[in-house]
Protein backbone atom coordinates (compact mmCIF):
# COMPACT_ATOMS: atom_id res chain seq x y z
CA UNK A 1 0.00 0.00 0.00
CA UNK A 2 1.04 3.60 -0.60
CA UNK A 3 0.64 5.57 2.63
CA UNK A 4 0.62 9.31 3.35
CA UNK A 5 1.35 9.74 7.07
CA UNK A 6 0.49 13.19 8.45
CA UNK A 7 1.93 14.87 11.55
CA UNK A 8 1.62 18.59 12.21
CA UNK A 9 4.80 18.55 14.31
CA UNK A 10 7.24 15.69 14.80
CA UNK A 11 9.81 16.52 17.45
CA UNK A 12 12.31 13.66 17.19
CA UNK A 13 13.25 12.74 20.76
CA UNK A 14 10.30 13.70 22.95
CA UNK A 15 6.56 14.08 22.69
CA UNK A 16 5.19 10.86 21.21
CA UNK A 17 4.34 12.29 17.76
CA UNK A 18 7.83 12.20 16.27
CA UNK A 19 8.66 8.86 17.88
CA UNK A 20 5.43 7.28 16.61
CA UNK A 21 5.96 8.60 13.09
CA UNK A 22 9.55 7.40 12.90
CA UNK A 23 9.09 3.85 14.16
CA UNK A 24 5.73 3.16 12.53
CA UNK A 25 6.92 4.39 9.13
CA UNK A 26 10.12 2.32 9.33
CA UNK A 27 8.25 -0.88 10.15
CA UNK A 28 5.60 -0.28 7.48
CA UNK A 29 8.38 0.05 4.89
CA UNK A 30 9.98 -3.15 6.23
CA UNK A 31 6.64 -4.88 5.59
CA UNK A 32 6.79 -3.77 1.94
CA UNK A 33 4.58 -0.68 2.02
CA UNK A 34 5.52 2.75 0.65
CA UNK A 35 5.38 5.58 3.20
CA UNK A 36 5.68 9.32 2.70
CA UNK A 37 5.56 11.46 5.82
CA UNK A 38 4.06 14.94 5.57
CA UNK A 39 5.16 16.99 8.58
CA UNK A 40 5.32 20.52 9.76
CA UNK A 41 8.30 21.74 11.81
CA UNK A 42 10.01 20.47 13.88
CA UNK A 43 10.59 17.73 11.33
CA UNK A 44 11.05 14.07 12.24
CA UNK A 45 14.09 11.88 12.01
CA UNK A 46 13.17 9.13 9.54
CA UNK A 47 14.84 5.88 8.58
CA UNK A 48 16.05 4.76 5.17
CA UNK A 49 13.26 4.12 2.72
CA UNK A 50 10.79 6.61 4.22
CA UNK A 51 10.21 9.81 2.26
CA UNK A 52 9.63 13.19 3.90
CA UNK A 53 7.64 16.09 2.50
CA UNK A 54 8.14 19.20 4.59
CA UNK A 55 4.95 21.19 5.03
CA UNK A 56 6.38 24.61 5.72
CA UNK A 57 4.76 26.99 8.18
CA UNK A 58 5.73 30.22 9.90
CA UNK A 59 7.19 28.00 12.67
CA UNK A 60 6.00 30.44 15.33
CA UNK A 61 6.97 28.24 18.30
CA UNK A 62 10.48 27.26 17.27
CA UNK A 63 13.29 27.19 19.75
CA UNK A 64 14.94 29.34 20.96
CA UNK A 65 12.45 32.09 20.00
CA UNK A 66 8.88 30.84 20.53
CA UNK A 67 5.99 33.24 19.84
CA UNK A 68 8.22 35.08 17.40
CA UNK A 69 7.06 37.92 15.14
CA UNK A 70 7.76 36.92 11.52
CA UNK A 71 9.02 39.43 8.98
CA UNK A 72 6.56 40.65 6.37
CA UNK A 73 8.38 38.84 3.56
CA UNK A 74 7.75 35.49 5.32
CA UNK A 75 3.99 35.67 4.70
CA UNK A 76 3.07 33.69 1.58
CA UNK A 77 -0.72 33.39 1.68
CA UNK A 78 -3.86 33.77 3.81
CA UNK A 79 -3.07 30.59 5.75
CA UNK A 80 0.12 32.22 7.04
CA UNK A 81 -1.89 35.28 8.03
CA UNK A 82 -4.43 33.08 9.85
CA UNK A 83 -1.61 31.29 11.66
CA UNK A 84 -0.04 34.51 12.89
CA UNK A 85 -3.30 36.21 13.89
CA UNK A 86 -4.43 33.13 15.84
CA UNK A 87 -1.16 33.20 17.79
CA UNK A 88 -1.64 36.91 18.46
CA UNK A 89 -4.94 36.24 20.25
CA UNK A 90 -3.33 33.43 22.31
CA UNK A 91 -4.70 30.58 20.21
CA UNK A 92 -2.78 27.55 18.94
CA UNK A 93 -3.17 27.48 15.13
CA UNK A 94 -0.92 24.61 14.03
CA UNK A 95 -3.44 21.73 13.73
CA UNK A 96 -5.85 23.79 11.63
CA UNK A 97 -3.32 25.56 9.41
CA UNK A 98 -1.30 22.37 8.86
CA UNK A 99 -4.47 20.54 7.83
CA UNK A 100 -5.26 23.27 5.28
CA UNK A 101 -1.76 23.17 3.80
CA UNK A 102 -1.43 19.38 3.67
CA UNK A 103 -4.93 18.91 2.22
CA UNK A 104 -3.96 21.28 -0.60
CA UNK A 105 -0.86 19.19 -1.31
CA UNK A 106 -2.74 15.88 -1.18
CA UNK A 107 -5.55 16.99 -3.47
CA UNK A 108 -2.89 17.48 -6.16
CA UNK A 109 -1.54 13.94 -5.54
CA UNK A 110 -4.64 11.81 -5.10
CA UNK A 111 -3.35 9.10 -7.44
CA UNK A 112 -0.08 8.73 -5.48
CA UNK A 113 -1.61 7.17 -2.37
CA UNK A 114 -3.96 4.39 -1.33
CA UNK A 115 -4.64 5.79 2.14
CA UNK A 116 -3.93 8.76 4.40
CA UNK A 117 -3.15 8.33 8.09
CA UNK A 118 -3.79 11.40 10.22
CA UNK A 119 -1.57 11.34 13.31
CA UNK A 120 -3.67 13.48 15.68
CA UNK A 121 -3.86 16.52 13.42
CA UNK A 122 -7.69 16.45 13.47
CA UNK A 123 -7.88 19.68 11.50
CA UNK A 124 -10.91 20.70 9.46
CA UNK A 125 -8.83 20.85 6.28
CA UNK A 126 -8.76 17.06 6.24
CA UNK A 127 -12.55 16.63 6.17
CA UNK A 128 -12.80 16.87 2.38
CA UNK A 129 -9.99 14.45 1.52
CA UNK A 130 -12.30 11.46 1.17
CA UNK A 131 -14.45 13.39 -1.27
CA UNK A 132 -11.26 14.03 -3.26
CA UNK A 133 -10.62 10.27 -3.47
CA UNK A 134 -8.39 9.49 -0.49
CA UNK A 135 -9.64 7.21 2.32
CA UNK A 136 -8.37 8.30 5.73
CA UNK A 137 -7.66 6.63 9.06
CA UNK A 138 -7.01 8.66 12.20
CA UNK A 139 -4.72 8.10 15.18
CA UNK A 140 -5.62 9.81 18.46
CA UNK A 141 -3.07 9.19 21.20
CA UNK A 142 -5.36 10.78 23.78
CA UNK A 143 -7.96 13.55 23.78
CA UNK A 144 -6.35 16.92 24.56
CA UNK A 145 -9.35 17.66 26.77
CA UNK A 146 -7.32 16.15 29.63
CA UNK A 147 -4.41 18.53 29.07
CA UNK A 148 -6.87 21.41 29.05
CA UNK A 149 -8.60 20.40 32.29
CA UNK A 150 -5.34 19.87 34.17
CA UNK A 151 -3.77 23.11 32.91
CA UNK A 152 -6.88 25.11 33.83
CA UNK A 153 -6.93 23.59 37.31
CA UNK A 154 -3.29 24.58 37.80
CA UNK A 155 -3.74 28.14 36.51
CA UNK A 156 -2.90 30.71 39.23
CA UNK A 157 -5.48 33.36 38.24
CA UNK A 158 -8.36 34.22 35.92
CA UNK A 159 -6.07 35.93 33.37
CA UNK A 160 -4.06 32.74 32.94
CA UNK A 161 -7.27 30.70 32.66
CA UNK A 162 -8.53 33.02 29.92
CA UNK A 163 -5.27 32.61 27.97
CA UNK A 164 -5.46 28.83 28.35
CA UNK A 165 -9.05 28.70 27.13
CA UNK A 166 -7.99 30.56 24.00
CA UNK A 167 -4.93 28.32 23.55
CA UNK A 168 -7.05 25.18 23.76
CA UNK A 169 -9.70 26.55 21.41
CA UNK A 170 -8.57 24.04 18.77
CA UNK A 171 -9.95 21.15 20.89
CA UNK A 172 -13.51 21.83 19.72
CA UNK A 173 -12.32 21.47 16.13
CA UNK A 174 -10.53 18.22 16.96
CA UNK A 175 -13.67 16.78 18.56
CA UNK A 176 -15.70 17.65 15.45
CA UNK A 177 -13.17 16.01 13.12
CA UNK A 178 -12.90 12.94 15.38
CA UNK A 179 -16.68 12.42 15.21
CA UNK A 180 -16.46 12.49 11.41
CA UNK A 181 -13.52 10.05 11.25
CA UNK A 182 -14.10 6.76 9.45
CA UNK A 183 -11.83 4.72 11.75
CA UNK A 184 -9.74 5.72 14.79
CA UNK A 185 -6.64 4.04 16.20
CA UNK A 186 -5.59 4.66 19.80
CA UNK A 187 -2.87 3.09 21.97
CA UNK A 188 -4.81 2.05 25.08
CA UNK A 189 -8.21 1.13 26.47
CA UNK A 190 -8.01 4.20 28.71
CA UNK A 191 -7.58 6.46 25.70
CA UNK A 192 -10.43 4.73 23.87
CA UNK A 193 -12.73 5.27 26.84
CA UNK A 194 -11.76 8.94 27.09
CA UNK A 195 -12.03 9.61 23.34
CA UNK A 196 -15.55 8.19 23.38
CA UNK A 197 -16.53 10.19 26.47
CA UNK A 198 -14.92 13.54 25.64
CA UNK A 199 -15.17 13.65 21.84
CA UNK A 200 -18.51 11.85 21.49
CA UNK A 201 -17.09 9.24 19.11
CA UNK A 202 -18.87 5.95 18.40
CA UNK A 203 -16.86 3.27 20.32
CA UNK A 204 -17.43 0.81 17.45
CA UNK A 205 -15.15 2.98 15.31
CA UNK A 206 -12.23 3.04 17.76
CA UNK A 207 -9.55 0.33 17.70
CA UNK A 208 -6.79 -0.14 20.29
CA UNK A 209 -3.29 -0.91 18.96
CA UNK A 210 -0.55 -0.75 21.59
CA UNK A 211 2.61 1.21 20.87
CA UNK A 212 6.07 -0.31 20.57
CA UNK A 213 9.54 0.05 22.05
CA UNK A 214 12.59 0.28 19.85
CA UNK A 215 15.08 -2.57 20.21
CA UNK A 216 17.78 -0.06 21.15
CA UNK A 217 16.24 0.25 24.62
CA UNK A 218 17.96 -2.49 26.61
CA UNK A 219 19.37 -3.14 30.09
CA UNK A 220 22.66 -1.45 31.03
CA UNK A 221 26.01 -3.20 30.80
CA UNK A 222 27.47 -1.06 33.59
CA UNK A 223 26.37 -0.80 37.25
CA UNK A 224 23.62 1.68 38.02
CA UNK A 225 24.62 4.87 39.81
CA UNK A 226 23.75 4.71 43.54
CA UNK A 227 21.14 7.29 44.52
CA UNK A 228 20.29 8.33 40.97
CA UNK A 229 16.61 8.98 40.19
CA UNK A 230 15.27 9.71 36.71
CA UNK A 231 12.15 11.10 35.08
CA UNK A 232 11.34 11.84 31.43
CA UNK A 233 8.65 14.46 31.01
CA UNK A 234 7.95 17.99 29.85
CA UNK A 235 9.07 19.93 32.91
CA UNK A 236 6.57 22.78 32.81
CA UNK A 237 3.42 20.91 31.75
CA UNK A 238 1.24 20.42 34.86
CA UNK A 239 -0.11 17.16 33.41
CA UNK A 240 3.33 15.53 33.75
CA UNK A 241 3.38 15.91 37.54
CA UNK A 242 6.99 17.04 37.83
CA UNK A 243 6.15 19.37 40.71
CA UNK A 244 4.94 16.37 42.73
CA UNK A 245 8.22 14.56 42.03
CA UNK A 246 10.33 17.59 42.96
CA UNK A 247 8.56 17.96 46.30
CA UNK A 248 8.96 14.25 47.04
CA UNK A 249 12.62 14.42 46.03
CA UNK A 250 13.23 17.40 48.32
CA UNK A 251 11.85 15.42 51.26
CA UNK A 252 13.96 12.37 50.39
CA UNK A 253 17.07 14.57 50.12
CA UNK A 254 16.82 15.51 53.79
CA UNK A 255 17.88 11.96 54.76
CA UNK A 256 19.52 10.51 51.63
CA UNK A 257 22.30 11.32 49.19
CA UNK A 258 20.29 11.46 45.96
CA UNK A 259 20.50 13.09 42.53
CA UNK A 260 17.54 13.62 40.18
CA UNK A 261 17.96 13.67 36.40
CA UNK A 262 15.10 15.14 34.38
CA UNK A 263 15.15 14.47 30.64
CA UNK A 264 13.60 17.76 29.55
CA UNK A 265 14.42 21.39 28.89
CA UNK A 266 12.57 23.65 31.34
CA UNK A 267 11.28 27.08 30.42
CA UNK A 268 13.77 29.65 31.66
CA UNK A 269 12.27 31.20 34.78
CA UNK A 270 9.27 28.86 34.47
CA UNK A 271 7.35 26.98 37.16
CA UNK A 272 9.86 24.13 37.38
CA UNK A 273 12.94 26.31 37.75
CA UNK A 274 11.15 28.42 40.36
CA UNK A 275 10.10 25.35 42.35
CA UNK A 276 13.62 23.89 42.27
CA UNK A 277 14.91 27.17 43.69
CA UNK A 278 12.19 27.37 46.35
CA UNK A 279 12.92 23.82 47.50
CA UNK A 280 16.67 24.46 47.65
CA UNK A 281 17.56 21.44 45.52
CA UNK A 282 19.21 23.17 42.56
CA UNK A 283 22.58 21.46 43.04
CA UNK A 284 20.96 18.03 42.97
CA UNK A 285 18.53 18.37 40.02
CA UNK A 286 20.04 17.98 36.55
CA UNK A 287 18.22 18.79 33.33
CA UNK A 288 19.26 16.78 30.28
CA UNK A 289 18.20 17.51 26.70
CA UNK A 290 19.42 17.27 23.11
CA UNK A 291 20.99 13.86 23.68
CA UNK A 292 21.42 11.07 21.14
CA UNK A 293 19.40 7.85 21.31
CA UNK A 294 22.47 6.02 22.61
CA UNK A 295 23.07 8.62 25.33
CA UNK A 296 19.40 8.48 26.33
CA UNK A 297 19.44 4.69 26.70
CA UNK A 298 22.63 4.92 28.75
CA UNK A 299 21.05 7.50 31.05
CA UNK A 300 17.86 5.46 31.46
CA UNK A 301 19.93 2.44 32.41
CA UNK A 302 22.00 4.38 34.92
CA UNK A 303 19.15 5.15 37.35
CA UNK A 304 18.37 3.04 40.38
CA UNK A 305 14.72 4.15 40.19
CA UNK A 306 12.74 6.01 37.55
CA UNK A 307 9.48 7.90 38.12
CA UNK A 308 6.49 8.63 35.92
CA UNK A 309 4.43 11.04 38.10
CA UNK A 310 1.95 12.10 35.39
CA UNK A 311 -1.60 13.09 36.20
CA UNK A 312 -2.71 11.51 32.91
CA UNK A 313 -1.18 9.59 29.99
CA UNK A 314 -2.77 8.12 26.89
CA UNK A 315 -0.02 5.48 26.81
CA UNK A 316 3.37 6.76 28.11
CA UNK A 317 6.14 5.61 25.81
CA UNK A 318 8.84 6.57 28.35
CA UNK A 319 7.31 4.07 30.79
CA UNK A 320 7.58 1.23 28.29
CA UNK A 321 11.09 2.31 27.26
CA UNK A 322 12.26 2.37 30.88
CA UNK A 323 10.81 -1.09 31.37
CA UNK A 324 12.81 -2.28 28.34
CA UNK A 325 15.92 -0.90 30.06
CA UNK A 326 15.02 -3.01 33.16
CA UNK A 327 14.77 0.14 35.26
CA UNK A 328 12.47 -0.25 38.30
CA UNK A 329 9.63 2.23 38.33
CA UNK A 330 7.34 4.27 40.53
CA UNK A 331 4.40 5.44 38.42
CA UNK A 332 1.07 7.20 38.81
CA UNK A 333 -2.15 5.24 38.77
CA UNK A 334 -3.41 7.51 35.99
CA UNK A 335 -4.76 7.12 32.48
CA UNK A 336 -3.17 4.23 30.59
CA UNK A 337 -0.09 3.86 32.81
CA UNK A 338 -1.52 0.88 34.76
CA UNK A 339 -2.22 -0.85 31.43
CA UNK A 340 1.40 -0.37 30.40
CA UNK A 341 3.05 -1.62 33.62
CA UNK A 342 0.60 -4.37 34.53
CA UNK A 343 -0.20 -5.52 38.10
CA UNK A 344 0.94 -3.25 40.95
CA UNK A 345 4.35 -4.28 42.27
CA UNK A 346 5.35 -6.56 39.42
CA UNK A 347 7.08 -4.08 37.11
CA UNK A 348 6.35 -0.87 39.03
CA UNK A 349 4.89 0.55 42.21
CA UNK A 350 1.69 2.49 41.49
CA UNK A 351 0.85 5.62 43.50
CA UNK A 352 -1.97 8.14 43.59
CA UNK A 353 -1.27 10.95 41.10
CA UNK A 354 -0.36 14.21 42.82
CA UNK A 355 0.23 12.60 46.25
CA UNK A 356 3.68 13.76 47.38
CA UNK A 357 3.83 11.60 50.49
CA UNK A 358 2.83 8.40 48.71
CA UNK A 359 5.38 9.03 45.96
CA UNK A 360 8.10 9.72 48.52
CA UNK A 361 7.38 6.50 50.40
CA UNK A 362 7.29 4.38 47.24
CA UNK A 363 10.65 5.70 46.04
CA UNK A 364 12.15 5.10 49.49
CA UNK A 365 10.80 1.54 49.51
CA UNK A 366 12.61 0.70 46.28
CA UNK A 367 15.82 2.50 47.23
CA UNK A 368 15.97 0.38 50.37
CA UNK A 369 15.38 -2.94 48.60
CA UNK A 370 17.96 -3.82 45.91
CA UNK A 371 16.61 -7.36 45.53
CA UNK A 372 13.13 -6.05 44.76
CA UNK A 373 14.56 -3.49 42.34
CA UNK A 374 16.36 -6.21 40.41
CA UNK A 375 13.28 -8.44 40.25
CA UNK A 376 11.09 -5.53 39.18
CA UNK A 377 13.56 -4.54 36.46
CA UNK A 378 13.65 -8.10 35.08
CA UNK A 379 9.84 -8.30 35.08
CA UNK A 380 9.59 -4.95 33.30
CA UNK A 381 12.05 -6.08 30.64
CA UNK A 382 10.07 -9.28 30.01
CA UNK A 383 6.78 -7.39 29.76
CA UNK A 384 8.24 -4.83 27.34
CA UNK A 385 9.56 -7.58 25.07
CA UNK A 386 6.27 -9.50 25.15
CA UNK A 387 3.85 -6.58 24.76
CA UNK A 388 5.48 -3.67 22.95
CA UNK A 389 6.80 -4.30 19.42
CA UNK A 390 6.86 -1.72 16.64
CA UNK A 391 6.66 -4.55 14.10
CA UNK A 392 3.42 -5.74 15.74
CA UNK A 393 2.13 -2.15 15.68
CA UNK A 394 2.84 -1.89 11.94
CA UNK A 395 1.14 -5.22 11.23
CA UNK A 396 -1.96 -4.10 13.13
CA UNK A 397 -2.02 -0.68 11.48
CA UNK A 398 -1.60 -2.19 7.99
CA UNK A 399 -4.55 -4.50 8.65
CA UNK A 400 -6.59 -1.46 9.69
CA UNK A 401 -5.57 0.28 6.44
CA UNK A 402 -6.92 -2.66 4.44
CA UNK A 403 -10.19 -2.52 6.36
CA UNK A 404 -10.60 1.22 5.76
CA UNK A 405 -9.69 0.99 2.06
CA UNK A 406 -12.22 -1.82 1.55
CA UNK A 407 -14.92 0.06 3.47
CA UNK A 408 -14.26 3.23 1.49
CA UNK A 409 -14.35 1.29 -1.79
CA UNK A 410 -17.70 -0.31 -0.97
CA UNK A 411 -19.14 3.06 0.01
CA UNK A 412 -18.03 4.72 -3.24
CA UNK A 413 -19.29 1.81 -5.33
CA UNK A 414 -22.70 2.08 -3.66
CA UNK A 415 -22.80 5.81 -4.42
CA UNK A 416 -21.96 5.22 -8.07
CA UNK A 417 -24.82 2.74 -8.37
CA UNK A 418 -27.38 5.22 -7.09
Amino acid sequence: MRVALLSYRSKPHCGGQGIYVRHLSRELVALGHEVEVFSGPPYPILDEGVRLTKVESLDLYREPDPFRIPKLREFRDRVDVEEFLTMCVAGFPEPKTFSTRVARLLRERVDDFDIVQDNQVLGTGLLDLEEAGLPMITTIHHPITFDRRIDLAAAPNWRRRLVLRRWYGFVRMQAKVARAARWILTPSEASKRDIVADFGVDPERVQVILLGVDEGFRPPTRPRVPGRLLAMASADAPMKGISTLLEAFAKLRTERDLELYLVTKPVEGGRTERLVEQLGIGQHVHFVHNVSDMELVELMGSAEVACVPSLYEGFSLPTAELMACATPLVVSRAGAIPEVVGPDGECALLVTPGDVGELERAIATLLDDPVRRAAMGEAGRRRAQEKFSWRAVAVGVAAAYERVIADYGRERAARNEE
